[in-house]
C-alpha cells in the first residue's frame, strides 16, 4: 500500500513554544509554482499581547546574562544556521527564490548573527563613557537594554532581513517580538524552530504571522513595547507614531517605498544596537 506523506504543520514561536493561533485562523501559504504548501497561522491582537506577555517574563533574565554569555548564545544560533542550510534553503526555495539566492541570503544571514555576537561584549566601552565634570566627581554614561522591541519584517529578503532586525536587539539584552514577512512566512517558521532548539531562552524572540493591517495598530499602541523599528509603508509609520507618542515609545522605520539592500554592510551597524538602549548618566564624588 503507498505510503501517505506526512505534512507539517506550521506553527508561530511564541514564549518558547509552538502555538497555533489564538482564534485558530489561518491563511493558505502557496508554493512558487502556484500550489497549496501549507496553511499559515493568522495571529490576532491577543496573540501579539500574549507575546508581549512572553517577553516579558523573559526580559529580566536576558538582560542580566553578562554581554559575553549573550554573544556566546548568538553565535551559537549562527553555527545552528550552518548546519541546518539544506532546511532553511527548503524555506526559501518555496517564496520563489532561486538555489543560489537561497545560499546566499542564508550564508549573509549567518555572517550578519556573528557579526553582531561580536560586538556583544564590546558595545558598551565604545557607546558608554566617562564624563569631564567641572566638580569633585566622577560621571559616567552606562547603557541599559530598553526592555520589548517590536520589528516589523519587510516582504523581501525573509530570513536576513528578519534577523538583521532581531540581532542587534538581543545583543543588548532586550526581547523581541516580530512580525514576520506575511508573503514569505515560512523561513520565519523554520527560523523558530532552530530558536527552540539553541540556547536562547524561550521568549526572548517571539515571531508572529499574519497581516500588517491587523497588527500593527496594536504594535503602535501597546504600552509595554518600548520601541518599534523595521519597515513600514506611509500609512503605517502615521499610525505607529501617532501610537508611539500617546505611550511615548521610540520610533525606528525604514519605508518601503525606499527598500533597503539587506546585503549591504550598510544593514548592519553598532548604531543599531545602539539604537535599542537607553543611557543612564551617574554621579559619584570623589573620596566618597
Amino acid at each position: 500500500m503507498p505510503r501517505l506523506p506526512i505534512t507539517k504543520t506550521p506553527k508561530v514561536y511564541v514564549g518558547g513554544a509552538f502555538i497555533r493561533s489564538e482564534s485558530a485562523r489561518t491563511f493558505p501559504l502557496k508554493d512558487a509554482a502556484g500550489n497549496f504548501f501549507a496553511n499559515i497561522p493568522q495571529c490576532t491582537r491577543k496573540d501579539l499581547r500574549n507575546a508581549v506577555e512572553a517577553a516579558a517574563k523573559a526580559g529580566p533574565g536576558w538582560a542580566r546574562r553578562t554581554p559575553y554569555n549573550r554573544g556566546q548564545i548568538i553565535y551559537r544560533l549562527g553555527e545552528m544556521l550552518e548546519a541546518r542550510k539544506a532546511d532553511m534553503a527548503d524555506a526559501l526555495l518555496i517564496g520563489g527564490a532561486s538555489k543560489s539566492a537561497a545560499a546566499k541570503e542564508i550564508t549573509a544571514t549567518i555572517d550578519r548573527l556573528i557579526y553582531y555576537a561580536g560586538w556583544a561584549d564590546k558595545y558598551e566601552q565604545v557607546l558608554g563613557n566617562v564624563n569631564p565634570v567641572a566638580s569633585p566627581h566622577f560621571n559616567f554614561t552606562v547603557t541599559e537594554p530598553m526592555g520589548i522591541v517590536g520589528l516589523l519584517a519587510p516582504e523581501e529578503a525573509p530570513l536576513l532581513a528578519l534577523v538583521s532586525l532581531i540581532a542587534p536587539a538581543i545583543t543588548s539584552g532586550n526581547t523581541v517580538v516580530a512580525l514576520v514577512s506575511t508573503a514569505q512566512p515560512y523561513p520565519a517558521i523554520v527560523l523558530g524552530e532552530m530558536l527552540a532548539t539553541s540556547d536562547l531562552p524561550g521568549g526572548v524572540v517571539n515571531l508572529l504571522t499574519g497581516f500588517r493591517k491587523e497588527l500593527v495598530p496594536t504594535f503602535a499602541t501597546h504600552t509595554h513595547l518600548r520601541a518599534i523599528g523595521g519597515v513600514a509603508s506611509a500609512d503605517e509609520r502615521k499610525a505607529i507614531k501617532l501610537g508611539a507618542a500617546d505611550s511615548v515609545k521610540r520610533v525606528k522605520l525604514s519605508k518601503t517605498e525606499e527598500p533597503v539592500d539587506w546585503f549591504s554592510g550598510k544593514a548592519q551597524s553598532l548604531y543599531d544596537v545602539r539604537d535599542t538602549l537607553e543611557f543612564k548618566t551617574t554621579w559619584h564624588p570623589i573620596g566618597a
